[in-house]
């Protein structure tokens, strides 16, 4: 991010060229002298803001403002600068002076009121943005801007019903499919209702949810929970399967709610068969861990071991290894020989494997991992910065 120094060094140039160009086509009708007036008026200001004397500079710029209307753009910029550094009175009375001024052209009007809307909401005034960006959306001018900053601040508020007729009217003004963000402001209306026992409308509004994004995730797993507190078991079921199926991802926030409804059910053979396709497809160690558990309630200790470690050794992983290492030690009979041979055989192998795609340099400037010593960071470029890491897997 470009720090304030160098906001404001970027800033010189744009108010010195503009200033010099306005009095360049001054001094074309008056001799010069309003060009000598301008710059100096223009370098006093510049000289305020590098001696950290804002309000100064404000008023010398506003000054300028007054005299000639070229340099608007200036009066942008520095209201910017103040925004982005923090100093959001000092960007909102700039702002709010462009806006008095007779001399605007429409478009510049429009867009002092559009940056008076983003300093309000900087300052936390949401309800004096939204007049502003509200009055911009009727005008239709500059209305996809507007409407992005009043869905943001319909969010902030949690006024669902008015961010979903917003990003409705944003969809139909650019073209840009809102669905998936449309569906999770329903999907907040339905927790609410949820929440308040109108289970009607929550229904309502989850149906809402699929019809602007068909495989929701989200509204699967509200509707799989509504339905267990309802007593709905099979439908519960189908829907967490259906939502770990479409995103396997979401797999940890449903493993634990499904395979109780599978226990309750004794459908042992479908939780087997769920949890062999999740393996395949999920990264993730949880419902290899999972089968493993089914496997030992079922056969016992030893053949969830041997399960576990076949797995292990084609997708290694340290959560798993302690599992496995658990498994062994609560078998009721302890290993043979060759059981207990071909275990650590397993765990050195699956050990190697975690080490040896673990990174064991990380520069200490960026973050940059490596698995090799470099003197330069290929990432930030800094000297020296490559240290080595003092973890388990590291140094």
């Amino acid at each position: 991010m470009v720090d304030e120094l160098s906001l404001l060094f970027l800033l010189l140039p744009i108010a010195a060229l503009s200033g010099w160009w306005t009095g360049r086509r001054a001094a074309l009708r008056s001799g010069g002298r309003r060009m000598t007036r301008l710059s100096n008026s223009y370098f006093r200001g510049l000289n305020y803001l590098l001696n950290e004397q804002p309000d100064k500079a404000i008023e010398v710029f506003l000054q300028i403002a007054d005299i000639d209307r070229d340099t608007v753009e200036t009066h942008f910029a520095l209201g910017n600068l103040f925004r982005r550094r923090g100093e959001v009175e000092r960007a909102i009375r700039i702002h709010q002076n462009l806006i008095e001024r007779g001399s605007l052209s429409n478009d510049q009007r429009t867009l002092a009121v559009l940056e008076l809307g983003e300093d309000y909401m900087r300052a936390g005034l949401l309800d004096r943005a939204e007049v502003l960006f509200s009055d911009l959306v009727r005008d239709g001018t500059l209305a996809p801007k507007a409407l992005r900053h009043l869905i943001s601040i319909y969010q902030q508020e949690r006024d669902w019903e008015k961010a979903i007729e917003h990003a409705v009217k944003l969809e139909r003004a650019t073209g840009e499919p809102m669905g998936r963000l449309i569906s999770h402001f329903e999907c907040e209306l339905a927790e609410l209702h949820v929440t308040q026992g109108r289970l009607d409308l929550a229904g309502r509004h989850l149906r809402n949810a699929y019809g602007y994004e068909a495989n929701s995730v989200r509204a699967g797993l509200i509707e799989a929970k509504l339905a267990l507190s309802q007593g709905d078991e099979p439908l519960a079921l189908r829907s967490f399967e259906r939502v770990a199926r479409h995103d396997p991802d979401i797999l940890p926030e449903v493993m634990r709610p499904l395979l109780e409804i599978y226990e309750r059910r004794g459908e042992r053979r479908r939780a087997h068969e769920f949890l062999r396709e999740m393996i395949d497809r999920y990264a993730g160690i949880a419902p290899l861990l999972a089968k493993s558990r089914l496997i030992q309630q079922e056969q016992g200790a030893h053949v969830a071991a041997e399960f576990l470690l076949t797995e292990l050794l084609e997708r290694p992983s340290i959560k798993g290894q302690s599992a496995l290492i658990s498994l062994c030690m609560s078998q009721d009979s302890p290993a043979t020989p060759e059981q207990a041979q071909k275990l650590l055989t397993g765990l050195g192998k699956i050990n190697l494997r975690l080490v040896s795609s673990a990174a064991t340099y990380r520069c200490n400037r960026c973050g940059f991992a490596a698995r090799s010593h470099h003197w330069q960071c290929p990432s930030c470029k800094s000297w020296a910065s490559i240290k080595p890491i003092h973890n388990a897997a590291g140094e």
